[in-house]
């Protein structure tokens, strides 16, 4: 900052940005200020910004005349509580500086109010401890909404919009919180012990803003629980997805939590026709769960209701993860027990028959109905041994049309893969069925240029198989 005298009297000041290297606090406060302060296009604006700069350079500065800046400029900055999550701290009394500054945006109330006007900095329970299947009904709300991403903005539930105030919300903390604070509400536990419902938690001392991360855990999505499905915000917006354990990157470095106050009725995220393991919660997980190839605990868990409500003849073993013909007739029987026909009965589970069997509404399977003739097979129908021809990658450039180009669209969504179809499939290439393509590749853990949304002969075989 440099001070100049203008006519009457009055400073005229021009602002300097603070040196990097700079240890008083003022230097400290406008550092950590700008590092969480909104970008532009995600809501902030440079021009406000800068007026309340030049304001508190005036007010130091009318101190200084006043002859009580000295102690002002020497008081340190504030900061987080010694020994707690936020500080990074064993509990002995550490100080700030033993960790980088708070990452993703700081501690606050709903809707961006001040923590301190509602005790969100110290670690509080939420007015009504969640069960499991609540902290994943939360956690499918903010997917089914597409929330888009941001550490600047508040969706109109009250929460940051960034993984941490997702997980805020999704445990209802009644305020968002940090990678750094959320520890500070929870027990650590082990890879062992997690069910729907804990978290994963990776904080990068090195780069704490871009670099750290929370995704809640929704079940693991295989037997040999390599894979998990893990909601999570990030860029662009609310996800859910099969994910290795325990990320794609940094994976040593998670470390799993519980959260503390969780509600004892929320036992193993069970409810009527609950897995006895856990591994599944009670709320819709996706028809991408279910179908060929899916191999998963939500299976098991849909076999072991079907079973209690009359598809025992069904099974000759099991049932099991992976997904089998008697998974879907058993399934088939139950929706036509419920009077649905045509695709509402077609063995997929959907919202509207996992809701009936996880409350243990409708009717049970009749024992004397002669069984549902099994599916077609042949190319194309995604059950059979055979999958149609590959037309080649020229089939799906931009501009492409033909029929391969909707029959791929409707595979897409026979697999769950449908979600950015606003009408169709049809003939012609879209973006649409571009960013179906790259879901269902980065389903199987692509990414990069395998997973950039157009198919090849790997995408095309198993889309149908």
């Amino acid at each position: 900052m440099t001070l100049t005298e203008g006519p009457a009297a009055l400073l005229e000041f021009d602002e300097v940005e603070p040196d990097d290297d700079c240890i008083c606090g003022g230097c400290r406060d406008r550092r950590r200020a700008r590092l969480h302060a909104a970008p532009v296009h995600e809501g902030g604006h440079a021009a406000a910004r800068s007026v309340r700069r030049r304001a508190a350079v005036l007010m130091a500065a009318v101190g200084t005349a006043l002859g009580g800046a000295a102690g002002a400029a020497a008081a340190p900055a504030p900061g987080p509580a010694s020994g707690g999550p936020a500080s990074g701290g064993s509990g002995t009394g550490g100080s700030s500086s033993a960790r980088p500054e708070t990452p993703q945006g700081e501690v606050s109330g709903l809707h961006g109010a001040s923590p301190s006007a509602r005790g969100a900095a110290s670690p509080r329970a939420a007015a009504q401890p969640p069960t499991r299947a609540q902290i994943i009904e939360r956690a499918q709300r903010w997917v089914d909404q597409k929330v888009p991403y941001s550490m600047g903005r508040y969706w109109s539930d009250g929460y940051r919009q960034d993984c941490s105030g997702f997980v805020s919300m999704a445990w209802g903390l009644g305020s968002s919180q940090t990678t750094w604070t959320l520890p500070g509400f929870a027990d650590r536990i082990t890879k062992a012990e997690l069910q729907p419902g804990d978290v994963l938690i990776h904080n990068d001392p090195a780069d704490p803003q871009a670099g750290s991360h929370v995704t809640v855990f929704g079940g693991w999505t295989d037997s040999t629980r390599t894979r998990y499905l893990a909601y999570e915000q990030t860029s662009p917006g609310t996800t859910k997805r099969s994910t290795p354990y325990a990320y794609w990157n940094n994976s040593a470095s998670y470390v799993p939590y519980r959260y503390k106050a969780l509600s004892p009725g929320g036992g193993n995220g069970g409810g009527n026709g609950g897995s006895s393991d856990g591994s599944a919660s009670t709320a819709f997980p996706g028809a991408d769960r279910f179908g060929p190839g899916a191999d998963n605990a939500y299976v098991t868990r849909l076999g072991e209701m079907l079973v209690k409500r009359g598809g025992a003849r069904f099974y000759t073993t099991g049932p099991g993860p992976r997904w089998s013909e008697a998974d879907r007739r058993a399934t088939e029987a139950f929706q036509l027990a419920q009077g649905w026909r045509g695709s509402e009965a077609d063995g997929i589970p959907g919202k509207d028959t996992w809701d009936h069997l996880v409350n243990g509404r409708g009717r049970n399977i009749d024992g004397g109905a002669p069984l549902p003739p099994p599916p077609p097979v042949g190319p194309g129908t995604g059950t059979g041994t055979g999958a149609p021809p590959f037309p080649g990658r020229a089939a799906f450039a931009p501009g492409a049309a033909g029929d391969h180009v909707r029959q791929l669209g409707e595979q897409l969504v026979r697999r769950g893969f449908g979600r950015y179809y606003a009408q169709g499939p049809g003939p012609r290439w879209t973006e649409s069925d571009r960013r179906n393509v790259q879901a269902f590749q980065e389903a199987q853990g692509w990414r990069g240029a395998e997973a950039d949304g157009y198919p090849g002969p790997d995408t095309w075989r198993r889309l149908f198989s």
